[in-house]
């Protein structure tokens, strides 16, 4: 039986195929444990050139907490994301256009991977431009 990290890394591949294919759409970290004020991460494509840039969300409970958004490699995301399994949040959900794939943790710690229908037909390329 393989530990979550690991099967997280293998969903972090569908996550990087995808970019490259241009089949993005958005990941979510939902399932949150407990109430944290951290209540989901999203990310969103801005660019598929080589050196892709993704938009990462830190979506906050309270009102006083500000949402944050930068933008950072798919590298970098994966660096963000991972201390938050487990610690935070107990699934993450990939859209492509092609396929929907859900990484969830179970109460003894293993990791699965669910591939469902996609839920978007086309990507839509965050705006990164700062009003």
């Amino acid at each position: 039986m393989s530990s979550y990290q690991e099967v997280f890394i293998v969903f972090w591949k569908e996550v990087e195929k995808s970019v490259q294919e241009n089949r993005f759409a958005k990941l979510t970290m939902a399932k949150t444990i407990g109430k944290p004020d951290l209540k989901n991460i999203f990310i969103r494509p801005i660019s598929f050139d080589k050196d892709a840039k993704v938009l990462v969300k830190f979506r906050y409970r309270s009102r006083e907490t500000e949402d944050t958004e930068n933008e950072y490699t798919l590298d970098e995301a994966f660096t963000i994301l991972k201390p938050h399994l487990k610690n935070s949040f107990l699934s993450v959900l990939l859209f492509t256009t092609t396929k929907d794939v859900t990484f969830k943790i179970n109460k003894k710690g293993a990791g699965s991977i669910i591939e469902n229908y996609p839920t978007f037909n086309n990507v839509t390329l965050a705006d990164n431009n700062e009003d």
